[in-house]
Order: structure tokens, then sequence, then C-alpha cells
């Protein structure tokens, strides 16, 4: 991969959002790229950065009983501060509000690789004060953009194996034990060590079960029984893995018309890569029977992450009927639903369901295959 930097969606959406009087947060998983988002933004065209990480404690410690008078002396001259893991900062709300109701002049910009404890801290005191981004894996955009359509193309056997985290894609060598430590280490950090959990050990096999289950409908219960967990403490774990970014949740569209089901829900991985490192295998896409499950874990994330980098406010859904009709991916935007099905074979030919088209006509249908996968995702 060439030393050019690979520029990120999200660096002109943030870089547009900067001194507007409001506090930004940027959101994501470890190793996502946020830090090195941030230093490509602005250590070229600004001077006047303070950059603290938030995982030292003498860092936690200079905000123990902030004041404005404080806040400013810390700053000094400094027209941005960017806080690291925010999240450990107990008053970082309070924090935040006191930059934006204060010290308006100085830009600050929070990262955090878990939403729920930074969204958490800061919803509140920031209320009508912050913009919030999110980072994710390369895109296939931000791959296109920096090669070309046709290169990103040839490589996509290869993101099914092995993702898009900036280490992997830009690694030449040791790419499995890179893939493996990354996996490892971000899931040890911002997982397992979360504060509260009762079985942290169990997290693991559940995430193993799902990622066997990608693509297919999940259910608690089953998953409860076959991990000797109780119902609540399944959710509370996969909301757990939603809040740092490891999975995304698709719930069952349905206006209760007769026979659709109401109460489904798929999940899937924000990252192929790190879906196979969990159950260890790496196999060539060419040869594995989960080929079909894989690109559309991969067309799932890649249309998550355009649509929230491009604002769209969609919601995602699924929809099946109880004799088994069914479609891949609804996006719900502006009173129209959009429909996709997933298929990894170019060739097989498929239709929307009439039941659907007839019960809900503003629709509109596409099928994406790796043939034409440019068409939705750029």
């Amino acid at each position: 991969m060439e030393n050019i930097p690979i520029l990120r969606i999200a660096e002109e959406l943030i870089s547009r959002d900067c001194f507007k009087g409001k506090a930004i947060i940027l959101l994501g998983a470890r190793q996502v790229g946020k830090s090195t988002l941030l230093k490509n933004l602005f250590n070229d065209n600004f001077k006047d950065i303070l950059w603290l990480d938030a995982e030292n404690a003498d860092v936690i410690s200079l905000f123990d009983n902030a004041t404005s008078t404080r806040l400013k002396q810390l700053t000094n001259n400094h027209k941005i501060l960017i806080i690291d893991e925010a999240q450990k900062i107990p008053t970082i709300g309070n924090i935040l509000k006191l930059f934006t109701d204060h010290i308006p002049d100085v830009q600050v910009i929070a990262t955090g690789s878990s939403s729920f404890e930074l969204r958490n801290k800061t919803n509140e005191p920031l209320t009508g004060r912050k913009w919030e981004h999110y980072l994710y894996p390369f895109s296939f955009k931000e791959m296109v953009d920096h090669t070309n359509l046709l290169e990103e193309k040839r490589n996509l056997h290869h993101r099914l194996v092995y993702g898009s985290y900036p280490e992997i894609v830009t690694a030449t060598d040791n790419i499995e034990r890179r893939l493996k430590l990354l996996t490892d280490s971000y899931l040890y950090k911002d997982v397992l060590l979360w504060s509260g959990l009762k079985k942290p050990e169990k997290i693991i096999d559940l995430l193993k079960a799902l990622a066997y289950q990608v693509g297919h409908e999940v259910n608690y219960n089953e998953l409860g029984n076959k991990l000797d967990l109780k119902n609540d403490t399944v959710e509370n774990y996969i909301s757990i893995l939603e809040q740092t970014f490891v999975i995304f949740k698709l719930p069952s569209y349905s206006t209760n018309q007769r026979k659709e089901l109401r109460k489904g829900k798929k999940i899937y991985f924000f990252d192929c890569g790190l879906r196979n490192a969990l159950i260890g295998d790496f196999r060539p896409a060419e040869i594995r029977q989960d080929i079909g499950q894989l690109f559309e874990n991969y067309v799932l994330s890649e249309l998550w992450k355009k649509n929230s980098y491009e604002n769209n406010f969609g919601k995602f859904y699924f929809w099946r009927t109880a004799d088994q009709q069914e479609i891949d991916v609804i996006i719900e935007k502006d009173n129209t639903l959009h429909t996709f099905e997933i298929k990894w074979n170019s060739e097989k030919k498929v239709r929307l369901s009439k039941t659907f088209s007839n019960v809900y006509p503003n629709h509109t249908f596409s099928i994406i295959n790796p043939k034409n996968i440019e068409d939705v995702l750029l």
C-alpha cells in the first residue's frame, strides 16, 4: 500500500463542524483510526493543538474539580483541544459544557471507543452543544478513492476474509497474526473489562455463536440455553457489543400484517476480519461455504457506513414472513422503503416478493452482487 494517507470521509465532515460553537464527539472502535484521522486533519494546518490521552491517570486528574478558569489555564493559547478516550474522565460531560459555554474560542474534540459510556456522560450536559461523528473500518468508497474501482473490486475476496481495519489494509506481512492480536486486545480492553460484567468469559462464547449465525435470525432464548446464560444477560451483552462497535443489529420490519415476523432480529459484524478472527477461520474466500454470509455481512456493514457518513438517518431492517418470504435488508428513509437482496452469485435471478410489494407500494428494489456493488456503495 502506498505511503499516501488514506483519506477518511469523516475528515471533511469534522472539518466542516469545527469552530461552530459546539463540542465534537468522534466515536469508533479501537484501532479504527480516530487519532490518525485527527492528526492528518489538523497537524499541517494548526500548530496550537493540545492533545491529551485520558487513558493516562495524570490526564484524568487534570480535570478534577474543573472550572472554566482552570480549563482556560490548561488550554493556554491552544486553539484546539483533543481528548482521546474521553469516556475515561468521570465528569467529561460537564467539562465539555464548560468549554462550549465559557471558552468558545477553543474547539474541543473528544474521542471514544465506547459510545455507551461517552454518550451517556455527555448527552444531558451537551444538549444542543455537540456534533457527533462516527468512524468505522475503511469503507469501500474510501478505498476506491485511494486506489481505483477496479483495484478495490479485485480486493473484495481479501476484504471478506481479513476485513478493512487500517492496520490490516496497510500491512504487507503477518496479516493473520496482526488481526488476531488486534481482535484480542480490542475485545479485552473495551469489552471484557467493562464494569459490571458478571461472566466476561461468556461474552467471547456469545460472539463466536453470533459469528456462525451471520445472516440468520438470532434467538436470544436459544443463545442463552446454549451458553447457560439468562435471556436478559444475553440481551445486555449484545447491547454492550453494539455500543463498543463490534456488531450491529437489524430488527424485523412489520406493520402487523398477517404472517409477518414481528420480533425477529439479525446481527452482523462491523468487520468481516474480526468475525473470522473470532472463529479462527482465514480460509480463502474461493473455497468457503460461508462466502454468501460473508458477502452479506460485508455489504450490510458498507451500507451502514455509507448511511452514517452521509447523515441519511435511514433505519435498517430485514423482512420475513412465516412462510419464508424474505428481504435481506430494508432501509426506511423519507417514507420510502429501499429494499435490497444481496447475492454472492451474480447470475442468480431474484424478484421482490409480491406479498411485500402489494402491501408496501412505496418502495425501491435493488440486487447487490460482486459485479455491481459500486452502484449502491459509491
